[in-house]
């Protein structure tokens, strides 16, 4: 047995690293991304921690940050809900629920919609809107997860995304894979603890639609004026590598707390160095938890997204668990981003 699942370990950390070869081959650049909606975090617990926590993430939030997770889900059964207010009034809902089967693992289904309100329709006619007609875009995401854990020490998870982006006349869909490990007690560690996770890896997206369509005349034929077609440029999706490192400690007397550290490569972007803290207090039935984070991108000019803190609060009865969170990030010429997230454990 023992020597199976160190086969089935070392296999996977080979999926890892092709994915990661796969995902640092592009070309590194700034701009041209498809989907950025990949890149905005979810759940208020990791938005806290500036996105440090992808070797401790855990349940449905997870799924977000690294899939592996999934497998280390607290109850045989999870939901969550959670809103963020974005920037320029984008609002980001997400919603996932999971449940655990025995042996097989655990399988969770999550949805991440962007609510843009109300824009002022205009065009080449109209270029101020003097209609009055009004569109919203649509983008939404929906992702189905398999995580388990390979030993007591070893869980890995994959995500499967589809994703659907509408503005006005013009759509675009495409899909992407989510793969994730995480390994507890490292080095023979307790407490110390590694995740990688490889996240939107996929074909490129382009805008299709009736909105494309012009009227012009061929120059060099005798057909009349006729539609044709404009052909959108297609975008690569935002791939990412991302390695971290957590270690957690009892304090004694019912503390406890934990830090982490990340690593994250774009292959679209410049690297980015995320850290975090929480300090947590458990009483009977309740826990309370402080937490506070940073990021850093050495080669961007500016990083418009600041420093993060939150708290968090979960109380149990019996075998069901309630968790209220809320994270808070600061960012420059827009409000801060606030989310609040409900999970419920059975």
């Amino acid at each position: 047995m023992k020597s199976y699942t160190t086969r089935l370990v070392t296999l996977v950390f080979c999926v890892v690293l092709l994915g990661v070869s796969v995902a640092t081959a592009q070309n590194p650049r700034a701009g041209g991304v498809a989907a950025p909606e990949l890149l905005i975090p979810v759940g208020a617990r990791d938005m806290a921690l500036s996105g440090s926590s992808i070797a401790t993430s855990n349940g449905v939030e997870s799924i977000h940050w690294n899939p592996a997770g999934l497998g280390k889900m607290p109850g045989s059964a999870q939901a969550m809900v959670s809103s963020m207010s974005y920037i320029a009034d984008i609002d980001v809902l997400y919603g996932a629920v999971a449940g655990r089967f025995g042996d097989f693992g655990s399988i969770g289904v999550s949805i991440r919609s962007l609510n843009f309100g109300s824009i002022s329709l205009t065009s080449e006619d109209d270029p101020e809107g003097n209609t009055g007609r009004f569109y919203s875009p649509t983008y939404v995401t929906v992702g189905f997860t398999y995580a388990r854990s390979l030993t007591d020490a070893v869980t890995v998870g994959a995500t499967a995304k589809v994703i659907s982006e509408t503005i006005e006349r013009v759509s675009a869909s495409s899909f992407a894979f989510d793969f994730g490990i995480q390994y507890r007690g490292l080095l023979q560690v307790q407490g110390l603890t590694v995740g990688i996770a490889i996240k939107n890896i996929g074909p490129s997206m382009r805008f299709n639609g009736p909105a494309l369509y012009r009227e012009a005349l061929i120059t060099d034929g005798l057909r009349p004026r006729q539609n044709y077609q404009v052909q959108a440029a297609a975008f690569e999706l935002p791939a990412l590598v991302e390695f971290g490192l957590s270690y957690d400690r009892s304090l004694g007397d019912n503390f406890f707390a934990g830090a982490n550290g990340t690593f994250s490569n774009n292959n679209l972007y410049y690297d980015e160095y995320r850290g975090g803290l929480e300090v947590g207090y458990n009483l009977d039935v309740v826990t309370l938890v402080a937490r506070g984070g940073f990021s850093t991108i050495p080669k961007a000019e500016e990083n418009i997204f600041g420093s993060t803190f939150g708290i968090g609060l979960n109380y149990k009865a019996g075998t069901t668990g309630i968790t209220l969170d809320f994270g808070y990030r600061q960012v420059q010429y827009f409000n801060a981003n606030q989310v609040f997230s409900l999970k419920v454990d059975f």
